[in-house]
């Protein structure tokens, strides 16, 4: 005869990422309640019963953080250590998100408040956020290698080339050759040229750049084409 056995709860949290002032940053929200009460941790929450995951994870991100439009967020992987929550058998599934700036937000809802963190200066985080932070900062990297289109998603467009370059190394956490960034995305013709911006201080205008058409890479569909 089998035990009694405990119900399995599943959650989503996202991992938004935003490049400001050339670091990468993520959203993290103040837990105003147990578990972890006054502990910083990603806005996340449990799925309702007849809610896809992707429009959970939306939904919890609208609500604890006051952002509604995320045009890139993907599923990373599962999280679902026995001890990860200390209410039960919790296995959330985590998307990574991709915004073009640091926009203002609230805490609301369950989440005392809502602010943007360095992922080089994180505070401490609940359940096993760290991990899934640190998870989702490696695979950004991996899909930034593969595909540099990802910037797109981390610039305001128009953008000039020294915006786009300064979202590559906050991403991958270094400097590069600034001329030979500039080759690479130019060489794959994903750019057409705009208006020059003029500069605020003492040097030269800069030419800003669009995307060409077709160009900026979609996220992937949690379910099957």
């Amino acid at each position: 005869m089998e035990g009694h056995r405990s119900p399995i709860i599943v959650a989503v949290d996202v991992v938004l990422f935003a490049v400001r002032d050339g670091k990468l940053h993520v959203l993290l929200v103040e837990r105003g309640r147990p578990p972890f009460q006054g502990t910083w941790a990603l806005p996340g929450g449990l799925v309702e019963p007849e809610e896809p995951l992707s429009t959970a994870a939306r939904r919890e991100l609208a609500e604890e953080t006051g952002i509604v439009n995320v045009p890139y967020l993907r599923q990373l992987a599962a999280f679902g250590q026995p001890q990860r929550d200390p209410r039960g058998r919790v296995i959330s599934i985590a998307y990574l998100g991709l915004l073009p700036q640091t926009e203002a937000v609230r805490g609301a809802d369950d989440a005392a408040r809502a602010a943007w963190w360095s992922v080089d200066a994180l505070p401490s985080l609940a359940f096993d956020h760290a991990n899934i932070v640190t998870c989702a900062v490696q695979r950004l990297r991996c899909l930034l290698t593969e595909d540099p289109r990802l910037l797109f998603h981390l610039v305001p467009i128009p953008f000039v080339m020294s915006e786009l370059r300064h979202a590559y190394e906050g991403v991958m956490g270094k400097e590069i050759d600034k001329r030979n960034f500039r080759r690479l995305i130019l060489r794959h013709n994903w750019v057409e040229p705009g208006d020059m911006r003029p500069n605020k201080g003492r040097g030269r205008p800069a030419r800003e750049y669009w995307p060409r058409e077709g160009v900026v890479p979609h996220a992937p569909s949690d379910e099957c084409p």
